[in-house]
């Protein structure tokens, strides 16, 4: 679940408490801003970028209910002005049916939508295998249960068209917004620009970042419905800004969102678990974390071996985080050395750091400073789904990782990523997967976090949203959170050589200890030698080891 986490990823992750995976914050067009203007330039070969002006806002988020401010995108050599709801300003706003935009002269949406960065043959062939890997398998009837059939099969012609039509429009009277947002997503799916764009003028009314969990969920997604449309799913992920928090600013919403939802002490208490046990009769403990962030996981597994019968190992800590998240830090991987060593003396136990800034795609053996004659845990928590694999490079950075891991021969590898199926998923079932996912994350958050809490917006705008426009409008390299179910977790590490590591009954205990103090709408899963954490029924986070 990445919101960087203290990483706002995550969940996507980033929203995990650990450093920022990129210092950028995203902007969302804000209503009722004077001026409001989004100037995309070509900054480099991988995209294009924008920059945000507003002058009236502290954070920018989506709450539309009508067109008062216009902005602009440049791009490239053509410009086009458009006006929040994303059509043309020279069309007149209205909320009856829009003009055919594949028609107008100035549309600047009129070819058809790639819907990915990468458009070579090779990943056109297996962008068609993903699809049929989908048809064979079929969606997951959990996240479409509920939805009416008739959004799901809008190409079927005939009177089945006006049925259609009848659905949403009787959907829109209701104000459904769930049954809406999915229209509108299924229409981008189709690439029918103009049921899409006038849905979208629909759900402007309906959204709210102040209101009830799916209508905040329901303006990001909103956004990233937009964004999809106005950069093809290319960059918008990079380009998007707004003011930037302040590094301790950060560090607080991360904070704050550590502290309502158990996901991410969950994740950490069960990895920690799992190594102090593996690691119970060692003297040298080399740990290799592959994204460190803050360095917080490691805390409580200090103290705890300091009071391990006998005395504490000498403990060797390798922190590998990529060189963006010292924003969140304020610096780089010297502060978390220089914080867990004071610790480590305080409870005099024997301490090395060694600190690794890269990303995770250029770690090769000689980063990782293994020594002989120390026990070695690998740990990989909410960091993998970040790591391109077959779908996008190659190289399949995702695999390379657990095999230079497993040549390690490792006494433990801990894992630990969110419960959620959005990596090679086609973009309208990974739009549906993500709403049945943050719709749990957000109602877990209003039970925890007061509505009227001031630094709410600020939470989840900084700590989940941003993992949400990423899913939604981004395709190719550029989509970074791509999730996966612990299943196929499970054939890779199996595949790499793996065997599971059994979980440890205290851990278990402990952590069921700790959901009391939450919501009991949470819920602790042991399965097939892993954990699960959950909201009502649906599975959020899962955690296992491996050796």
């Amino acid at each position: 679940m990445q919101a960087s986490q203290h990483r706002v990823s995550g969940m996507s992750s980033g929203s995990y408490y650990q450093p920022l995976q990129e210092a950028e914050a995203y902007c969302f067009p804000q209503f009722q801003t004077l001026d409001h203007r989004l100037c995309y330039s070509e900054n480099n070969s991988q995209g294009v970028y924008m920059s945000v002006k507003n002058s009236h806002e502290q954070y920018c988020t989506l709450e539309s209910s009508s067109a008062n401010g216009n902005y602009s995108v440049y791009n490239c050599s053509s410009t086009a002005s458009f006006s929040p709801s994303g059509s043309p300003t020279s069309q007149q706003e209205s909320q009856s049916y829009p003009p055919d935009l594949h028609r107008s002269p100035d549309n600047t949406y009129g070819s058809p939508l790639s819907g990915s960065c990468v458009t070579d043959d090779m990943n056109d062939f297996r962008h068609k295998l993903r699809e049929l890997e989908t048809v064979m398998f079929g969606p997951d009837p959990d996240i479409i249960g509920g939805i009416d059939s008739g959004l799901l099969n809008r190409n079927s012609g005939g009177s089945q068209e006006m049925n259609i039509w009848t659905l949403i429009t009787e959907a829109v009277s209701r104000g459904d917004l769930k049954q809406v947002l999915i229209a509108c997503a299924k229409a981008v799916s189709d690439n029918d620009l103009l049921m899409a764009h006038w849905l979208m003028d629909q759900l402007r009314q309906l959204v709210s970042v102040s209101g009830e969990p799916i209508q905040r969920l329901a303006a990001y997604m909103l956004e990233g419905l937009v964004a999809r449309l106005a950069s093809s799913g290319s960059s918008i992920y990079k380009a998007l800004r707004c003011r930037e928090p302040a590094s301790s600013e950060l560090l607080s919403y991360m904070h704050i969102l550590y502290e309502v939802c158990p996901y991410f002490k969950f994740g950490y208490m069960s990895a920690n678990g799992a190594i102090a046990e593996a690691m119970k009769d060692e003297n040298r403990v080399h740990i290799i974390d592959f994204q460190i962030a803050q360095g917080s996981q490691w805390i409580t597994l200090i103290q705890a071996f300091a009071a391990r019968p006998g005395g504490p190992p000498h403990i060797r800590i390798t922190g590998i985080d990529d060189s963006t998240s010292a924003y969140a830090r304020g610096g780089g991987l010297g502060i978390v050395g220089k914080r867990l060593s004071k610790l480590a003396k305080q409870f005099n136990v024997p301490f090395e750091f060694h600190g690794a800034e890269m990303s995770g795609c250029e770690v090769q053996l000689k980063d990782l400073g293994v020594r002989p004659g120390e026990a070695l845990a690998v740990n990989f928590a909410f960091m993998l789904h970040h790591m391109p694999d077959e779908s996008v490079s190659t190289e399949n950075h995702r695999d390379r990782l657990l095999r230079l891991v497993k040549s390690l021969f490792p006494k433990v590898v801990t894992l630990v990523e969110q419960e959620s199926n959005t990596n090679t998923a086609a973009f309208f079932l990974r739009f549906l997967e993500t709403l049945n996912y943050y719709t749990a994350m957000f109602e877990s958050i209003d039970v925890t976090l007061p509505r009227e809490h001031k630094e709410r917006i600020n939470v989840e705008q900084h700590c989940l949203a941003r993992d949400v426009v990423n899913i939604i409008a981004c395709e190719g390299a550029e989509r970074v959170e791509r999730h996966e179910l612990l299943g196929k977790w499970r054939s890779r590490f199996t595949m790499a050589g793996f065997t599971q590591y059994p979980l440890s009954t205290l851990v278990n205990a402990t952590i069921k200890k700790l959901l009391q103090s939450y919501s009991e709408k949470y819920r602790l899963e042991e399965r097939d030698g892993a954990l699960y954490l959950g909201w009502m029924n649906r599975d959020l986070v899962a955690s296992c080891a491996w050796k």
